[in-house]
């Protein structure tokens, strides 16, 4: 089997596994409150890359890792990851109707559903990573402290406020990189941090070279998107495309063109896949993985 065919393989099978531990983890729509539990159902299951999830599983690879911290990490990450979504698309931000390719949470329901959606999605996620797992008691807190840092205004919520704060306006390089830094890299980098603190063997000075190659890929992550947002169509892309454009938001291609956008992001992830060389074959997914992110479509 050829590389980008048993990558294909190996994707889809932590795909299904991602989306069964979401359907474990979600209450039951026949719960009461009926509604509610149904709509965090609608937007979390049945779609999306899962790629954070997908960067838990993938650095859990490199040590001795305790599956059931793995396993509640995927879907807890995947869960806030989905929050920020349904509160990004709603009309006091990005004002989206399209999401995974279905109508998004506001408007298959309504306004006030979404929005407890995502924040019954935010509890869920710290709900189930707090679950017994078996890891050591400071290993378990190190991921709920990483998971809750990477959440919050010094992270993704941040990140979503400078946005906000700077439509229509110019932004360097610099301040385009500290934002996204927060609002994608920030939950990127959470994924490969929570799944290196699910192997017990793993030390401080690893897991810090494992975050310096997710900064590099939250980066390239975002730089890519902001190269799809002006190439693909709606159909592939799965949300509405040119957004960013519409909406006069700074982007790297208005920064630096289409094609240095590209080149940049190459470059990044070049050097994050260099920064995990020292792991050897253990580290195959995360390489795999980052050269996706270039790659993708969508």
């Amino acid at each position: 089997m050829n590389p980008e065919n048993e990558l294909k393989t190996w994707q889809q099978k932590a795909q299904a596994q991602t989306e069964l531990l979401l359907a474990h983890f979600l209450p039951s729509e026949s719960q009461v409150p009926h509604t509610l539990h149904e709509a965090m159902r609608y937007v979390t299951l049945g779609g999306g890359k899962r790629l954070r999830p997908l960067l838990v599983l993938a650095a859990s690879e490199l040590g001795e890792a305790n599956q059931n911290a793995v396993e509640q990490a995927m879907a807890a990450i995947e869960m806030v990851h989905v929050y920020s979504l349904v509160h990004d698309d709603m009309p006091a931000m990005d004002n989206d109707s399209l999401r995974r390719g279905k109508p998004t949470c506001h408007v298959q329901y309504d306004e006030a559903t979404a929005l407890l959606v995502g924040d019954a999605l935010q509890t869920q996620a710290f709900n189930v990573l707090s679950r017994p797992t078996g890891l050591p008691a400071e290993r378990q807190l190190a991921m709920l402290s990483t998971l809750a840092q990477a959440s919050g205004s010094l992270g993704m919520a941040g990140g979503q406020a400078i946005d906000l704060a700077n439509v229509g306006k110019a932004m360097n390089q610099a301040e385009l990189e500290q934002m996204h830094s927060l609002k994608t890299g920030a939950l990127i980098r959470a994924a490969v941090a929570l799944g290196a603190l699910s192997c017990p063997d793993l030390t401080p000075a690893q897991i810090q070279t494992l975050d310096r190659y997710a900064a590099k890929l939250g980066l390239a992550f975002q730089v890519i998107d902001d190269v799809l947002d002006c190439e693909a169509d709606t159909a592939t892309l799965g949300k509405t495309a040119g957004k960013d454009s519409d909406n006069n938001k700074p982007t790297y291609v208005k920064l630096m063109g289409l094609h240095a956008a590209r080149i940049y992001a190459e470059t990044l992830i070049a050097e994050a896949v260099a920064l995990i060389e020292p792991f050897g074959d253990k580290a195959l997914r995360l390489r795999q993985l980052a050269e996706f992110v270039t790659a993708r479509k969508n």
